[in-house]
């Protein structure tokens, strides 16, 4: 029998009933914006540089690196995260460890990190000597790593598309050696064609040359015969 008193559905979000739960929820909500952010950040990264996407030092050691990419693929795992992109960024977090941890790709990278360096240095008139805290460094507008992060993007995307380029002509001449190749097997089955019917032929031919023959000779026999 009812009493006429409605008794509130388990569904509903909870009162926040004191100062904790307030700040629990708040906390939350922050570390969920923070994950989402992170995530943007990692996808506007550039994709050409691991030390970009993983946001770390290029002269961190190994175990730095890998300390860094379990930290940021925890915080913005897919399970944990409700951005639509969350697997992409994973997926790109995922790459850069693995591009770090190669150490003849890392040592490339380092060795186009360096010669951005030298580049940089030599168009402000610098000696290449010249250390990071040097305070000529310091005193550059935009500031001296912002500088270098623009150089080595500029550095790796001219390898890039040289890459690309290699790629595109490597295939090119694949392309045009394996129509060569066609060709080759073609004019072989050609030939072999042309060989057996040629071969097929012959009786035909020796055939029709011994009827001309014969005939030759008869036509021979019976003007011999007038003449006489």
């Amino acid at each position: 029998m009812s009493t006429g008193t409605s008794t509130p559905s388990s569904s509903k979000t909870p009162i926040l009933t004191s100062d904790t739960d307030i700040e629990q929820l708040l906390s939350r909500e922050a570390s969920a914006f923070q994950r989402e952010l992170e995530v943007e950040r990692i996808l506007k990264a550039f994709k050409l540089n691991p030390y970009d996407i993983l946001d770390i030092d290029e002269s961190s050691k190994p175990e730095g690196i890998k300390r860094r990419y379990r930290q940021l693929s925890l915080f913005i795992h897919p399970d944990k995260t409700p951005h639509a992109r969350a697997p992409d960024a994973f997926d790109l977090l995922k790459k850069a460890e693995s591009e770090l941890s190669d150490t003849a790709k890392r040592e490339a990278l380092d060795a186009t990190i360096a010669e951005a360096r030298l580049q940089l240095i030599r168009s402000h008139g610098f000696s290449t000597s010249t250390q990071d805290d040097d305070p000529k460094l310091r005193g550059l507008v935009p500031p001296f790593k912002v500088q270098l992060r623009a150089k080595v993007k500029d550095l790796l995307i001219e390898e890039e598309v040289r890459r690309r380029k290699a790629i595109k002509m490597n295939l090119a001449n694949e392309g045009l050696e394996a129509r060569k190749k066609e060709e080759e097997v073609a004019t072989r089955k050609r030939k072999a064609e042309d060989d057996k019917t040629w071969e097929e032929s012959r009786e035909t031919r020796v055939d029709s040359w011994r009827s001309f023959n014969n005939t030759t000779k008869k036509k021979k026999k019976t003007k011999v015969q007038i003449l006489g």
